[in-house]
């Protein structure tokens, strides 16, 4: 059987239960140990057999997902984050569903939410976005026609953008061509979780400078967006006034 895992942000207490069983009794780990915190194996069995995938291409970490599920052992292929975000675990799916290999997916905390619980702030504020686009800048990889920075920042929504910090002048370029205002609030998120997590806070005039100046240029997520920001409307879910399914809201 082979398990894709969604490892989580850097924390290893932010392992799922079922990621934690499945890591801890595997015969076989690939994990991303460029970006996977290795402490997350710490209490695996003595006797697994870990590959490291960063020095890997597609080809060798199938040869060993195939080897070990021909000879009957368990895989945990072990991801960043979850799995389905950036994870590249189609192209190892697909293989497997051809040979029919029987595989599961177990999903993890991906960093943009653990972003969010690092400021202390919600992503769909009511009045404020309703909508979180989770994207990256165009780099040595293209992105589909349509879906550039620009593009994407004429709907003035929450945005999260992966991958991107190391070209931190050109994106707050595009952000703004694409419609914010150059005072929009941002806030990079290095290594969420981590325990050298950091936090930097400023608006798109001034967070290139901040990034440059704390060294930060991978590992980090660049949030930008009013949400930030303390104007906003209170939910209708707990407004006193306001009735659904589950309660009836009192008359003015």
């Amino acid at each position: 059987m082979i398990y894709f895992i969604g490892a989580g942000p850097g924390d290893p207490e932010l392992l799922t239960l079922k990621a934690k069983r499945v890591i801890d009794s595997a015969d076989v780990i690939i994990y991303a140990g460029s970006l996977v915190n290795p402490e997350v194996l710490v209490t695996c069995r003595k006797d697994a057999q870990i590959y490291d995938s960063a020095g890997m291409n597609l080809d060798e970490v199938l040869a060993v997902m195939l080897a070990a599920e021909a000879q009957g052992q368990l895989v945990a292929r072990v991801h960043t984050g979850d799995p389905s975000i950036y994870g590249a675990i189609r192209e190892q799916i697909d293989v497997l569903e051809k040979k029919d290999i029987t595989y599961e997916v177990i999903p993890g905390v991906s960093s943009f939410v653990a972003a969010a619980a690092a400021l202390g702030r919600e992503y769909t504020l009511p009045s404020v976005s309703q909508t979180v686009i989770l994207t990256r800048r165009a780099g040595r990889t293209p992105v589909p026609e349509g879906e550039d920075i620009v593009s994407l920042a004429q709907h003035q929504a929450t945005m999260v953008i992966f991958l991107s910090v190391g070209q931190i002048e050109k994106l707050v370029a595009e952000l703004i061509q694409g419609g914010y205002d150059e005072t929009t609030p941002v806030a990079v998120v290095s290594r969420a979780t981590w325990s050298d997590q950091k936090i930097l806070v400023g608006q798109l005039n001034n967070i290139a400078s901040q990034v440059r100046a704390a060294g930060i240029t991978r590992q980090a997520l660049v949030t930008v967006g009013e949400f930030l920001g303390d104007k906003f409307e209170l939910s209708k879910l707990y407004d006193r006034y306001f009735s659904h399914g589950y309660r009836q809201g009192e008359t003015k």
